[in-house]
């Protein structure tokens, strides 16, 4: 696996009892102890993946205690309705985001989506596989808005408040494991505009690019050895390194 950019459809072991899933450059994650969660849901064709990466931890989705999301977006939350349906799967969300759950395409972003992937496109091969993989099709669902940043959840997972990319976003640290599940605050690949590296998201679909900058020093805090972002591979260089990589690259 690259240290950065965007590796293909899979799921891979990522740190012990962390498995990644990947769908049109889209990252999910099945953390086990003796219980099973989910750190955000992908897009709805990420399903069989989903059900593999539990088989590859001896469960299956009626076996997840909660699913625990990092904001809103459409593409991280595109199996819920499926889990709540069929499985009856909690899930949580920062109150902020809670609106954004249930509406799933009704976020604020700096810059129109069209006009930015006609200046930028390195992104549209990465959008149409998102879009292949369900994008377009995505069902909203009532969360619970009960994540509190500092406040421990099931599995050992500490919330830690990152707002800009949406205004209720949150990173998980795993502190047992040495790892931190940033989502969209900063990752390693832009599907918006098929760069590598560690950043944040562009503007196309960032509420505010100031506010995500400046929420990256709390990820810092964690003093984490591995990365695990929404979009792109994970990072095994430290949070530090990427977080600097992050606010050298800046807005964009």
């Amino acid at each position: 696996m690259r240290a950065n950019g965007s590796s293909g459809d899979g799921i891979r072991e990522v740190a012990d009892g962390v498995m990644m899933i990947t769908r049109a450059v889209t990252n999910s994650y099945v953390a086990t102890d003796e219980r099973l969660v989910l750190i955000d849901a992908g897009l709805p064709r990420s399903w069989s993946l989903l059900v593999e990466a539990l088989a590859a931890v001896r469960g299956a989705p009626g076996d997840l205690v909660s699913v625990y999301l990092t904001h809103g977006h459409f593409d991280h939350v595109g199996t819920l309705e499926r889990l709540q349906r069929e499985h009856r799967v909690p899930v949580h969300v920062h109150a902020a985001d809670r609106p954004l759950v249930r509406h799933p395409y009704g976020y604020d972003r700096e810059s129109p989506r069209t006009a930015y992937a006609l200046r930028h496109p390195g992104g549209l091969p990465s959008l149409a596989r998102m879009t292949f993989a369900g994008a377009l099709g995505v069902h909203g669902v009532d969360a619970a808005g009960s994540i509190v940043p500092g406040t421990p959840l099931l599995g050992g997972l500490v919330p830690i408040a990152t707002p800009g990319h949406t205004y209720g976003h949150v990173a998980f640290h795993l502190p047992d494991r040495d790892v931190v599940f940033t989502g969209d605050a900063l990752v390693t690949f832009d599907p918006y505009t098929g760069g590598s590296g560690p950043q944040i998201v562009a503007r196309a679909a960032t509420a505010d690019s100031d506010a995500a900058l400046a929420a990256l020093p709390a990820l810092t805090a964690t003093a984490a050895a591995t990365v695990l972002p929404g979009h792109g591979d994970a990072w095994v260089h430290g949070i530090r390194d990427a977080v600097g990589g992050a606010l050298a690259r800046g807005a964009h």
